[in-house]
């Protein structure tokens, strides 16, 4: 009997322990339903290309259609006519959930294990270990991510030991900067964090695994598998929740098919319908149009959503990208109360305080704070108190937690739930969800902002220093724009795979649009008014180039000034500079994955192109399998 999955030469023995029997049996049950995925994703690019055509905006589902994949109808599921989640007790108080990869590239177990060690004792409420955005997929570094996990949730002796050294070290940085260690008994302190695992979204396909016939291997129903076959067992004899937060959902019929393979793997492993639990991340704007119906569809399973940031932005542009008349601004403009955002996060929260049938309500976490405490003592000073500010806002509209990027934030934010006490504020009452004009248009809601020179190159030198760390296996990387290297007043700012792609469309949407700028610039020789040219992207793109070459290693590592920022530099400059926009730049990112080869690079990036402009056809395969 032919298999229905190929595993990369070596990995199944070399990753035994991950590649389990159970593992793989359960893969096999699951593997029809890469077609089910394949589907939805060939889907979404009609979508998008048939917007484009008619030059029609996205628009809210028929009242009276059925959500495809389910026998709820779209009114029902507004109206809450549907049987959703209790919430678990170990996420009922999630103030703070840090967010990072459970592994580090190239590393030994012993030093790739101690990112576990550092999530597990920062007083997190929960944490969610990230196999997307955050995850550098070098290598086996996906693999090494789930044995790390799975190590850490045995509490196995390699884990065990780390984690004693790093509370240790942990203690010595609190000592300083808050003069009071952070960790009093530490193997207490590792049964405080909720374990929260961030599966691949439905748009990437896995490097390891591909369907029997060649074709790529859905990302998303590898991940689920293996962590939740891996993990379940462990996690619900201590007690625990087995969790996931799920990306890029665009629609409730995507959310449909994540709800088919969570049930599915219950039902294969014995487990109660509904015994996965799952947040979801907004990151897309028509879920933003279908959040009720999304709710839904995921039925026992769903227990919050996210209101991610940099991706919801990037799914704003895309979804507008044939409309000249919308133009972002510099992105540090577009924060969580500017325009559209301001009206996407108003939304969730009446969403997630709809009660369903049975009277129960969802959770709603807070978007992502970037900043790391690490800098001069006024520079932490001011960006402690802006991050303190920001969880502020959220509170007060009705969060129930946020978002950290580096566990030194947490005991810097959480005092801003602990000063409520209250375990969330599910139930709050706000105003019941509309389905107008105006609120269809307000999700696109555009407000006066600057759209500078400055801006151009911050988008510049942080989108290709991001294409550059994920090259070199650092999917999450703590950057800045290239002229602040060396100003300790200026910090740097967790980056993930999200903060790359939004950078892109918006200069995508400055160059094909004729973004015009808002003030002078001296050195460049524009002024307000004036147009954002090709000739001025190329200018600024040679400039910010240059000056990643000549930084120290610190900032851009001289190992990469020949090999992955030449690669990086092709990406971006094919992506801003085509007249059709790629949906993804993280798809050019993955097909050049451990390639330092530039002529290969630019082969493979032509021919995304090329495949992409003709039909719409994105090549997420892994090519170098073999």
């Amino acid at each position: 009997m032919t298999k229905p999955i190929e595993i990369r030469s070596g990995l199944e023995r070399d990753y035994a322990d991950i590649y389990t029997p159970e593992a793989l049996e359960a893969l096999g049950v699951l593997a029809p339903l890469d077609g089910a995925i394949k589907d939805g994703m060939r889907k979404r690019i009609e979508r998008r290309a048939a917007r484009a055509r008619g030059r029609e905006r996205i628009a809210f589902l028929p009242a009276e259609s059925t959500i495809a994949g389910t026998d709820i109808t779209v009114q029902a599921a507004r109206d809450g006519d549907f049987d959703g989640s209790p919430i678990p007790k170990d996420l009922e108080r999630q103030w703070i959930q840090g967010t990072g990869p459970a592994a580090k590239p190239r590393s030994t177990l012993a030093r790739s294990i101690r990112n576990v060690a550092y999530a597990l004792l920062s007083g997190a409420d929960g944490w969610m270990f990230d196999g997307e955005d955050a995850l550098g997929q070098t290598e086996s570094m996906s693999l090494d991510n789930q044995r790390n996990l799975k190590l850490a949730i045995a509490r196995d002796d390699v884990f065990m030991t780390a984690a004693e050294a790093v509370a240790a070290e942990m203690n010595a940085w609190s000592q300083g900067f808050f003069g009071r260690p952070i960790v009093s008994d530490w193997k207490e302190q590792l049964d405080v964090t909720t374990i929260i695992f961030r599966a691949r979204g439905m748009h990437l396909d896995d490097r390891h695994i591909r369907a029997a016939d060649g074709s790529g291997f859905s990302a998303s129903i590898v991940d689920a598998c293996l962590y939740v076959v891996n993990n379940q067992q462990a996690l619900r004899d201590a007690g625990r929740s087995v969790v996931l937060y799920l990306p890029k959902i665009q629609t409730a019929e995507e959310a449909s098919i994540w709800n088919q393979v969570l049930t599915q793997l219950e039902r294969h492993l014995g487990l109660q319908v509904g015994t996965i639990k799952v947040y979801v991340l907004v990151e897309q704007v028509e879920a933003s149009f279908q959040l009720m119906e999304i709710r839904a569809a995921l039925g026992l399973h769903f227990v919050g959503f996210n209101t991610g940031r940099w991706d919801y932005i990037n799914s704003v542009s895309d979804a507008v990208a044939w409309d000249p008349d919308f133009v972002n601004p510099n992105i540090e403009a577009i924060g969580m109360t500017f325009g559209y955002m301001r009206v996407y996060e108003d939304r969730v929260r009446r969403a997630v305080n709809t009660p369903d049938r049975n009277g129960r309500y969802a959770l709603w976490q807070g978007g992502m704070e970037p900043n790391i405490p690490v800098g001069s003592a006024q520079g932490v000073e001011d960006s402690m108190a802006r991050a303190v500010q920001g969880a502020e806002r959220e509170q007060r509209e009705g969060a129930s937690g946020k978002w950290v990027a580096h566990w030194k934030m947490v005991h810097i934010v959480r005092p801003v739930w602990e000063k409520v006490s209250e375990a969330n504020q599910a139930g709050r009452s706000f105003p019941s969800l509309t389905y107008t004009d105006k609120d269809a248009s307000d999700l696109f809601l555009l407000e006066p902002a600057p759209r500078t020179v400055r801006g151009a190159r911050n988008l510049l030198s942080v989108g290709l220093q991001y294409g550059n760390a994920l090259g070199q296996g650092m999917q999450a990387a703590a950057l800045k724009p290239a002229d602040f290297f060396g100003n300790e007043d200026i910090l740097y700012l967790m980056e993930d795979a999200a903060t790359g792609e939004i950078r892109l469309s918006i200069l995508w949407e400055w160059v094909h649009k004729g973004g015009r700028l808002t003030e002078d610039d001296s050195d460049t020789a524009v002024s307000a008014g004036d147009v954002f040219t090709l000739e001025l992207f190329e200018r600024l793109f040679a400039e910010e180039m240059e000056k990643l070459h000549r930084a120290g290693n610190r900032d851009v590592h001289d190992d990469s000034k020949a090999t992955t920022l030449p690669i990086a530099g092709e990406i971006v400059e094919s992506y801003v500079k085509s007249p059709i926009k790629a949906p993804w730049y993280i798809d050019l990112l993955n097909l050049n994955i451990d390639n330092v080869d530039l002529e290969t690079a630019k082969e493979r990036i032509r021919l995304y192109l090329e495949a992409f402009a003709e039909d719409g056809t994105r090549i997420t395969e892994n090519l170098d399998f073999a």
